[in-house]
């Protein structure tokens, strides 16, 4: 199987949809799947009467039925539910899951990679965040029971999930070493994962998706590309101009004059190190263009990484809202991008684009009542007692505190999880009246979605960005010079 010389970025939650990966995968390209919260995103997309029907049917094809009509009879709601009703919440996932919720992640990741690979032979990829670490086990064993062909994951360091994978495969009792705050060098906290005693009908083996780690640095790569677990089969090589999760620069922590740290020297990466390694890699960060896209086969690349031109095109599950909000500030040429250094729970700055009512704007944000009830960039922390708890920076600041955390984490904090399903149109009516904002993120070269708005249109597909990356290379392709 050659590899695909462009990967969609595996964006947000559910902005990578399934429609925007299959439009791709048609398209001969490699679509990407978001992994982040398809539990939630499934539940909330039953609650909200499933329109066009999608998840029912990939339920349907689920491998055991029983499963999906618990599923069905949970959270499936004929018509949708009543708009101003707050979407029934799922539970909050711990290192002790209930059976109950590891059926539901199953049965949305497998949903979401069965639908982006309906209907053609391409190759469909799912994007995993490192640092959300308790659903992962789970969702992987959901996506590979749909046949999913590449695994992506960055935020961290995925060393322990190509092994994982290796035994996943064969249904097999798999483990995760959990980070855990202020636990010491002689504890060992593990989340297990038991398929067999989930899944109630006995399966054949499945097939081995490829595993492709997102990083940022050379060093990381060929740490990887040696300690990891098993086989790693390639990178994706991460510039800081990338949308998202960025990772903090490694040199010393400045800021310019709109409070972002600076990138400098330390945080280019030099293809040809990352050539030496002799795996295929993508570039990613700013790439959305034919000519770097050349740039980077010359280089030795496989191809590139595209990310925020692909989020704004019809596919995807940014909100049409957001995107005619987007597409206006860009052709006046007033679209910002802010790397904002505290935004994010995780620690990791956070790509933040500037727009009228989302959380983005200081008032919005400071009107929001802190609530942290999807509870996904939580952490584990080791209590004064020596248990396990689970804290968030963004949750309620007392609560916070109550946990043994520091007040200094919480400023500036803000709800990912809540603003990540605002911006697909999944948002929570909150009990107190308040209803969740957005939080829109996309990479520096946002501006770039003009170049697909041809005179008065507000859209564009998955394969006008596609025809446009591969319009300068030659007439038969191109082929990389991979080691």
């Amino acid at each position: 199987m050659s590899e695909p010389v462009i990967i969609q970025g595996g964006m947000g939650a559910g902005v990578s949809n399934w429609k925007l990966a299959n439009a791709v995968s048609k398209a001969g390209q490699m679509g990407v799947v978001s992994g982040t919260a398809l539990d939630s995103i499934m539940s909330r997309r039953l609650q909200s009467g499933d329109e066009d029907g999608a998840m029912r049917r990939a339920l349907k094809h689920f491998p055991d039925q029983a499963i999906a009509e618990r599923i069905l009879a949970a959270y499936y709601v004929p018509g949708g539910k009543p708009e101003k009703d707050p979407y029934k919440t799922i539970p909050a996932f711990t290192m002790t899951p209930s059976k109950e919720l590891l059926e539901l992640n199953i049965a949305a990741n497998f949903a979401e990679v069965f639908l982006a690979k309906e209907g053609h032979d391409g190759v469909v990829g799912i994007n995993y965040l490192e640092k959300i670490q308790m659903p992962t086990l789970s969702a992987l064993y959901g996506s590979m029971l749909a046949g999913v062909d590449y695994v992506l994951m960055g935020a961290g360091i995925p060393r322990a999930i190509p092994g994982i994978i290796d035994q996943l495969v064969n249904h097999e009792e798999v483990f995760q070493k959990i980070n855990v705050h202020g636990a010491g060098p002689d504890d060992d906290v593990r989340m297990f994962f038991r398929p067999l005693e989930v899944m109630g009908v006995k399966l054949p083996a499945l097939k081995r998706p490829k595993f492709i780690a997102i990083v940022a640095s050379e060093v990381l790569a060929l740490t990887l590309a040696k300690k990891s677990s098993g086989h790693v089969d390639g990178f994706v090589v991460e510039g800081p101009t990338a949308g998202g999760h960025n990772a903090p620069p490694r040199g010393e922590k400045t800021f310019n004059d709109k409070g972002e740290p600076v990138y400098g020297v330390k945080d280019e990466v030099n293809p040809a190190k990352i050539k030496e390694i002799g795996l295929p890699f993508w570039l990613a960060g700013s790439y959305a263009d034919p000519h770097r896209l050349m740039e980077a086969l010359k280089s030795g690349a496989a191809g590139i990484q595209v990310g925020t031109v692909f989020a704004y095109c019809r596919e995807s599950g940014l909100a049409d809202i957001i995107k005619k909000g987007v597409f206006a500030r860009a052709k006046k040429g007033t679209e910002e991008v802010f790397t904002d250094p505290v935004a994010s729970p995780t620690g990791f700055p956070f790509k933040v684009v500037k727009l009228e009512n989302t959380l983005s704007e200081k008032e919005e944000y400071e009107k929001r009542p802190r609530i942290c009830d999807l509870s996904y960039l939580r952490s584990a922390y080791k209590r004064k007692d020596g248990t396990v708890g689970y804290r968030c920076p963004s949750e309620p600041v007392k609560s916070f505190l109550q946990k043994e955390g520091n007040e200094e984490e919480t400023v500036g904090r803000k709800c990912l999880c809540n603003g990540l399903m605002a911006n697909i149109g999944l948002e929570q009516n909150q009990r107190t009246g308040y209803q969740e904002q957005p939080l829109v993120t996309s990479g520096d070269d946002l501006g770039k979605v003009i170049s697909f708005l041809k005179g008065e249109s507000l859209s564009y597909s998955a394969t006008d960005v596609i025809h446009y990356l591969m319009s300068a290379l030659p007439t038969g392709g191109f082929t990389p010079a991979i080691a």
